[in-house]
């Protein structure tokens, strides 16, 4: 009798610092920077897509995700950006999706920020839109593992 084949995942990779902990695909590159006033942790895959948290003390969200587009704008040519209200695991959120072009590829962009307790939460992802069919999802599982363990 023959055996079905072993179906093997790999495990997701878990950050877990500065007071929060969340899911990344393994094999992912993470970077993770410690300033006095804010935490940068940016995870991002070999085809230039990432994730990006920063956690500010004290800070405006809205005024992060303002500051946020406006420096891609200020970046990129022709950048296009409209304001969203998101919820994610009951966790609600404001920003801005954003389409721009760079290197002539098109770029898909989101923006999301929320307080949690004293802290200001800032997550940007960014792929390049002939990847973002597959990436959209993992973007959001990264996003989910967050909130979810605030």
């Amino acid at each position: 009798m023959r055996r079905p084949p072993i179906e093997i995942r790999a495990m997701p990779a878990i950050f877990d610092k500065f007071g929060i902990q969340f899911q990344y695909p393994e094999g992912w590159t993470l970077n993770v920077e410690d300033e006095t006033e804010a935490q940068d942790i940016t995870v991002y895959n070999n085809d230039g897509a990432f994730w990006s948290l920063t956690i500010n003390d004290d800070a405006d969200p809205a005024e992060l995700a303002r500051v946020a587009v406006q420096t891609l704008d200020d970046q990129y040519d022709e950048l296009d950006s409209d304001p969203v209200s998101d919820s994610i695991a009951g966790q609600e959120m404001e920003g801005y999706d954003v389409n721009f072009y760079c290197l002539d590829l098109t770029n898909t962009a989101q923006i999301r920020a929320f307080r949690h307790g004293r802290r200001a939460m800032l997550v940007l992802w960014q792929a390049e839109d002939r990847d973002v069919g597959k990436i959209a999802p993992i973007f959001r599982a990264i996003m989910t593992s967050l909130v979810r363990s605030l």
